[in-house]
């Protein structure tokens, strides 16, 4: 089932082909509100193919699946409003310095997007996923490397989306589909490739990403590598409500068997009595939660290996051993270890690295200096947790100074609440410091667009000859900057 270099190159091709289609802003949105009812239309065979290969289970995967949906309504709603296209208009103007011309920007699609789906979201981060959807929306069509772990979903869902682009005219190049680790190689190198989007590990990731920036011509490589998401509890928050912090990470820890790209990895949290009946509740929460399937047995055997590595470092203790929980499954729990011990460079650095499945690692703190100590080690990541007390929330004591410790070290700086669940929003941001993602972009919510898009200004060009988009009488009603002045 592998691609060849030739069927490689033959998708890429397609979809080069395919981008003409792609020209009209009508035909995008409704090819993506197309796709969605298309997918939802064949819910029931998707979610069946889906659980069969990965295990996950009708309920979650129903959920992926409409959240995916909603996603492509989403970016279609973006692309007919326009304002993702940031038109900026300028007359000249003889009177500055130096002298301004007529001046016309816009942005314009890269061309073939590759796109490298995720193992863990056979649906939102896979074929129809965030990538796709973008960049569809974008004007870009898609390669799509599939994940070996759900290749006949992969199959399916491709169908489904060429399906969609047959309505509206569209060829069914625009959604190509290769399979196999020398095609993922062969699709990064291939010429007519314009950009690529990743989720996976760091591993895989920064490889593709060397090699998107070794080529003749270099691409944008847009990965999601890794995130340990560390979350500080303050002493006054363990001590006010230790019992529901205790149980919200267990819950967020464990949710989809610890498989989530925001799973929180390492919780700083007080020694003594508040931090004690916090590992109580947690203890608890843990103990309660039921054996389940990791994605292949690849991550199994790593998930059991990592957690037994970790758990023999000196001073670490594990008050519910993770590992294995039977022959096909894995038990969460999480292990602990006094924070002095990752204050400083040392064998412990093992636990500053994810361990992909249901585990996190509570770093015992004596004072606020040893949480700047390891906030100050910690490499880039998807998202940073406080959890406050009330006062502090309510802007008393160090609440302010911890957000300002963790807004550097993550895209998303959530406080009291937990970090699973990543909402399709307008102002979502998915991404971080490296390696949480290789730039500055997010892979989830309306931005994602920009990702496969690039700016271009028009100097002195007579309006006939202008794109719609450009012109001075606004003939397609974009939001558009107008001689310094934001229109609507």
């Amino acid at each position: 089932m592998e691609a060849t270099a030739q069927e490689v190159d033959a998708a890429v091709r397609a979809a080069h082909e395919a981008r003409g289609a792609l020209a009209d802003r009508t035909v995008r949105a409704a090819f993506l509100r197309t796709a969605a009812d298309e997918l939802e239309a064949a819910r029931n065979g998707l979610v069946e193919t889906a659980d069969a290969e990965t295990a996950l289970g009708p309920v979650r995967l129903t959920g992926e699946l409409a959240r995916t949906c909603y996603q492509l309504r989403a970016f279609a709603d973006i692309v007919d409003e326009g304002a993702f296209l940031d038109v900026v208009i300028n007359h000249p103007d003889d009177t500055a310095t130096p002298p301004i011309p007529d001046l016309r920007r816009y942005k314009v699609p890269l061309g073939v997007v590759a796109v490298y789906s995720a193992s863990n979201f056979p649906f939102a981060f896979s074929v129809a996923g965030g990538d796709t959807a973008s960049a569809l929306a974008a004007g870009c069509p898609v390669v799509v490397k599939s994940h070996p772990d759900h290749p006949a979903l992969s199959e399916y869902v491709a169908k489904v989306l060429r399906r969609a682009a047959a309505r509206h005219d569209i060829p069914a190049g625009v959604v190509g589909l290769v399979h196999g680790f020398e095609a993922g190689v062969e699709l990064i190198k291939h010429p007519l490739v314009a950009a690529a989007g990743f989720t996976g590990s760091v591993r895989g990731g920064r490889a593709l990403f060397d090699a998107a920036a070794a080529r003749p011509v270099p691409i944008p490589f847009h990965g999601e590598l890794g995130s340990l998401n560390p979350v500080v509890v303050t002493e006054a928050a363990a001590a006010e409500r230790a019992e529901a912090i205790g149980a919200g990470l267990a819950g967020s820890m464990t949710l989809g068997v610890g498989q989530f790209c925001v799973k929180p990895g390492l919780v700083l949290a007080p020694a003594g009595s508040a931090g004690d009946a916090l590992l109580k509740s947690l203890t608890d929460a843990v103990s309660d939660t039921d054996a389940g399937v990791l994605l292949d047995h690849r991550m199994r055997d790593n998930f059991v290996a990592g957690v037994a590595e970790r758990a023999e470092l000196p001073d670490v203790d594990s008050p519910v051993t993770p590992g294995a929980g039977g022959e096909h499954t894995v038990s969460a729990g999480f292990l602990t270890v006094p924070a002095s011990r990752l204050a400083e460079e040392g064998e412990h650095d093992l636990l500053l690295e994810e361990c992909f499945g249901p585990v996190t690692v509570v770093a015992r703190y004596e004072d606020e200096a040893e949480v700047k100590a390891v906030l100050s080690r910690l490499p880039g990541n998807l998202t940073a947790t406080v959890q406050l007390s009330e006062e502090e929330a309510a802007g008393h004591g160090r609440g302010a100074e911890i957000l300002a410790e963790l807004t550097p070290l993550a895209g998303r700086v959530l406080v009291n609440g937990w970090p699973t669940g990543v909402a399709v929003a307008p102002a979502q941001h998915h991404g971080g410091p490296y390696p949480a993602t290789t730039s500055t972009s997010t892979s989830v919510g309306g931005t994602a667009i920009e990702r496969w898009m690039r700016p271009v200004a028009y100097q002195n060009a007579p309006s006939a000859l202008l794109p719609a988009e450009l012109r001075d009488e606004n003939p397609l009603g974009l939001p558009r900057r107008f001689n310094g002045r934001l229109e609507r």
